[in-house]
């Protein structure tokens, strides 16, 4: 008995001895922050000190990826390490927590196993089931840990969220704002009001306090011994907060500033020069894989993210790699958008085109900013470029981010782009096959049938998966190539082919009003509710206003609050399409599901009664 204590009190301290030699790591990350707000950046942005002391000591990496576009989906992928909708975890807020992959853990539990102090302060905000116990050692800084004990320690920095822009027009009369805001510069698709003058002008304020945070976090880890022993990584959780930003797959919403030091000891464990800049694409799932590469740790297959630290990576190692980006739900607000980014250039997917971006959100549109967008759209005062925000989205875009960062000329349409975009969308395709996105499934679907094991199920359902994205990409066909495709799928027996059978119609409008009589039947008497919903939608878009009746019946009978949602995004939806033809006079008290989504559209769809 006393010689197994001992071989393991052995081992023990032989597995510290060597952690002790491992580098410690330190995440500062600032709140809804894309790089368009820094200097160091982009032009337009504000000047930070402290972080740029820290890029010409460390590498500014220029194509940094959130993946999710929203804070729960951007953390829950840093957390895990995969694509969130391969795992279940890329709806916010979550209606359901989803449990890890099988056989994976958290990556900070790894580095914890190895003997690492593990410390988080202090946010969390994950979809996932994560065991906290087995993942952090704390919720303070370093202090607490052993001497010469490694450590990983993740604070986030507040106060640059986007709810400091729920300003009143009283705060836009304070002279020092009224000074900065008539330097700010303002992108093309945002107007050039004193509102978006004064909204930038206090962001940027912000991140100048988010730079004395910063600072004084590095100080602080100077004064302890540590700085030249610890690799630092500074990034935004996401992009934000404006239109166009937090909640959508633009690149304000998915590129963030990333900053990684790596001090002299362990220079070999990254590919580029202290004070380099580069652009290679890195994404928040290869973040936790880094850290355990760079620490010698072994790096499990279920992640589906790769290194970019560790012993032996180049740069040419690095240099064909993608960005991948995803947008679903928001609050209650719905969509379904994919991006895939090689180099320069982006290819995005938009799976519900009429779908338009300025689908009311209620906590979007508590920013002044969102308020005046949408009024100067229903005044017509918004020019051609601010007005895209409202229209409908082309099925799919083709942008170069080189000469067009804001992504405001598709060039989908261009044939000298023509190889490019075919190029792209192939292989985008086949990362969503090999995913097996379950977004194709509606959300209250997966909750009722994959979110017990949401891996699992899209391997079983990788065959119907594949069958589904054939059907929405009917949308990027000539409609007389699709029309074929498209009636077999209104007729399929399995009803979410007839649900995308129906969605990809609707995104032909007009072009496909010879399907009217098909769909009408769907409509009619489609068993399940949601297909019937997804067939109003196409009436609405060929102008039959019938597809009020048949939303009314579904709101009506809807027992599910996660289905009940989702119909109320389709109200929303067609109200601003027409809101003299959609107007929906809601009694929440008698419906038959509730949540505090439901509650807030039934405000919305009741203010236009």
């Amino acid at each position: 008995m006393i010689t197994r204590y001992l071989l393991s009190l052995s081992a023990c301290l032989g597995a510290f001895a060597q952690a002790a030699e491992q580098p410690h790591f330190l995440w500062i990350i600032s709140e809804d922050n894309s790089k368009h707000h820094l200097k160091h950046f982009d032009k337009s942005g504000v000047a930070m000190p402290n972080m740029e002391a820290l890029a010409r000591d460390g590498v500014s990496f220029e194509a940094a990826c959130s993946n999710g576009a929203v804070c729960s989906v951007a953390r829950s992928t840093l957390i895990s390490g995969c694509y969130a909708p391969r795992i279940g975890a890329q709806f916010h807020r979550k209606q359901m927590a989803v449990p890890m992959p099988k056989g994976l853990k958290a990556f900070p539990a790894y580095l914890k196993e190895a003997g690492y102090y593990t410390t988080n302060k202090k946010k969390t905000d994950y979809n996932l089931k994560v065991n906290m116990k087995e993942t952090w050692s704390g919720s303070g800084n370093w202090s607490g840990r052993k001497e010469g004990q490694p450590f990983f320690h993740k604070q986030t920095l507040a106060s640059s969220h986007e709810s400091s822009l729920h300003f009143k027009e009283a705060a836009m009369k304070q002279k020092p704002m009224v000074e900065k805001m008539s330097v700010v510069q303002l992108p093309a698709h945002h107007p050039d009001t004193a509102i978006f003058r004064y909204s930038y002008a206090a962001y940027q304020e912000r991140m100048r306090g988010i730079d004395k945070q910063l600072g004084a976090l590095i100080g602080a880890l100077k004064k302890d011994g540590l700085y030249e022993d610890t690799i630092i990584f500074y990034f935004g959780d996401h992009g934000g907060v404006l239109p166009r930003s937090k909640g959508y797959a633009q690149e304000t919403g998915l590129a963030v500033p990333l900053i990684v030091r790596v001090p002299k000891k362990w220079q070999h464990l990254i590919p580029f020069e202290p004070g380099s800049r580069t652009d290679v694409i890195v994404n928040f799932m290869d973040f936790g894989p880094s850290l355990l590469s760079a620490a010698g740790l072994p790096v499990a297959e279920q992640f589906d993210g790769k290194p970019f630290l560790g012993k032996g990576l180049s740069v040419a190692d690095l240099g064909e790699r993608v960005g991948v980006g995803y947008a679903d739900r928001f609050d209650e607000k719905y969509d379904l958008v994919r991006t895939y980014r090689k180099g320069k250039m982006k290819y995005t997917r938009n799976f519900q085109p009429y779908n338009p971006d300025a689908l009311h959100n209620f906590y979007r549109y508590r920013q002044l900013a969102y308020k005046e967008l949408r009024e100067m759209h229903e005044a017509g005062e918004l020019d051609s470029v601010q007005e895209q925000f409202f229209e409908k989205k082309p099925a799919e875009a083709l942008y170069d981010l080189e000469a067009d960062p804001y992504e405001l000329n598709n060039l989908a349409g261009d044939s000298k782009y023509a190889d490019v975009l075919e190029g792209m969308r192939a292989e985008h395709m086949a990362y969503l096959r090999e995913k097996n996105d379950l977004s194709l499934y509606p959300e209250s679907y997966l909750i009722e049938s994959a979110f017990q094991d949401p891996v699992a199920f899209g391997l079983s359902r990788s065959a119907d998966i594949s069958k589904m994205l054939d059907i929405a990409n009917l949308q990027l066909e000539r409609y007389t190539d699709a029309r074929e495709g498209l009636v077999k799928a209104l007729k399929s027996k399995k009803a979410w082919e007839r649900y995308w059978g129906c969605i990809s119609a609707a995104s032909f409008g007009d072009q496909a009003k010879d399907l009217a009589g098909a769909v009408r039947e769907v409509a009619k008497k489609d068993e399940n509710r949601l297909v019937r919903v997804r067939a109003a939608e196409y009436l609405a878009m060929i102008g039959d206003t019938g597809a009020k009746a048949v939303v009314d019946e579904a709101i009506s009978s809807s027992t599910d609050a996660v289905e009940l949602n989702l119909i109320l995004n389709t109200a929303a939806m067609l109200y601003e399409f027409d809101p003299k033809v959609y107007q929906f006079k809601l009694d929440g008290s008698k419906l038959k599901a509730k949540s505090h989504l439901i509650k807030e559209r039934v405000q919305y769809l009741n203010k236009g009664s």
